[in-house]
């Protein structure tokens, strides 16, 4: 199978700024979990010959302690637009069954929750925002610098991108999955580009 995805994410989550994950820090949310959620938004990609150009995902996670220590909860939702086909590509990627960077992880994903259809919908832009379903919609709204640019964060070891610009999040988040509700505090967005032959240009992908 190969594959390669890149387009533009946004994320949120019940850290307290600036979230500590990516650098494997203890989460800083109610319980020292951290409880967040992402849409990546596709702009071009495709898996064995099927266009998933246009596709946006939606992906849910609970870190119980810093995230070398494993027993993640994991879910995807696939945005109800998507064909069968497209959809049976996209739950391969994102459970990590098609190697690539999400492949890397699978040994931290303590419970896979599985992939739902939803409605999903990304907006770009200097407040990027998202939502999935009637489960969440949030905000993200980056932190300037002194001289007006955003603040960015740079080659963390799990991060979505090499680098990201982080800020703060605002919306709601309740019910994915059955019981996964957070107050989204912490947001940060980027460009992505992930494929199935981790190539030194190709980021790693925080789950």
């Amino acid at each position: 199978m190969t594959w390669k995805i890149s387009g533009t994410y946004v994320a949120t989550c019940n850290c307290e700024l600036l979230c500590p994950c990516p650098v494997d820090g203890k989460p800083t949310g109610p319980k020292n979990e951290c409880h967040g959620a992402a849409v990546f938004h596709i702009a071009k990609g495709q898996s064995d010959g099927v266009d998933l150009s246009g596709v946006d995902v939606g992906l849910y996670n609970l870190f119980p302690s810093n995230l070398s220590a494993g027993n993640w909860k994991m879910g995807v939702v696939l945005d109800e637009s998507a064909s069968d086909e497209q959809a049976k590509q996209i739950e391969q990627i994102f459970s990590g069954q098609a190697g690539g960077p999400f492949a890397e992880f699978m040994p931290l994903i303590g419970e896979f929750l599985g992939m739902e259809r939803a409605p999903i919908k990304f907006t770009g832009g200097k407040k990027p925002s998202a939502t999935i379903g009637k489960w969440s919609d949030f905000t993200v709204e980056p932190i300037t610098g002194p001289d007006g640019g955003t603040v960015t964060i740079k080659d963390a070891p799990f991060a979505f991108a090499p680098e990201y610009t982080v800020g703060r999040g605002s919306g709601k988040s309740k019910g994915a999955f059955g019981s996964h509700s957070f107050e989204p505090v912490y947001g940060e967005t980027a460009e992505f580009e992930y494929a199935d032959v981790m190539a030194a240009d190709v980021p790693h992908g925080r789950a």
